[in-house]
Parts: structure tokens; C-alpha cells; sequence
């Protein structure tokens, strides 16, 4: 089964080679029928440290690293 590949922004790079990514999906509310942005917050590995906050990053589906990361960085910037 492939890992899936969330993209999102860096809203947190204060831990050691972890950082932290927001990821918005839009939804249609199931009654008004409008568009509505949710979004969800995922800790993902930063091996190199390289990430800095604001920026657009790619995070792919890992084996768990700690309690909380089951993530790992792709790619620094995406398009």
C-alpha cells in the first residue's frame, strides 16, 4: 500500500529535528452545501533541520519515530 504525501505549511520549527505542519482540506458543510476549510496539525521529522516556519512543505507517512511523529519531511519547498 503506497505512504500518502500531505502537503502544508510549517507552523512550528522550535523541537530538534522535528517540525511542526498544518494541513488544510477543504470539506462541503453536509447542510449548507458551502465550502469549508478544515485543517490538522501533524509532527513530522526534520533530519536535517532544514525547514523554517512559513514554509510550503511535502510530508510522507512513516514508521513511528516517537509517540508523536509518524511523519517525515519530503522535499523543502513545494510547488
Amino acid at each position: 500500500m503506497p505512504k500518502r504525501i500531505l502537503q502544508g505549511v510549517v507552523v512550528s520549527d522550535k523541537g530538534q529535528k522535528t517540525i511542526i505542519v498544518k494541513v488544510e482540506r477543504r470539506m462541503m458543510h453536509p447542510v449548507y452545501k458551502k465550502f469549508i476549510r478544515r485543517s490538522k496539525k501533524f509532527a513530522a521529522h526534520d533530519e536535517a533541520n532544514v525547514s523554517k516556519i512559513g514554509d510550503i512543505v511535502r510530508i510522507r507517512e512513516c514508521a513511528p519515530i516517537s509517540k508523536t511523529k509518524k511523519w517525515e519531511l519530503v522535499t523543502e519547498k513545494a510547488e
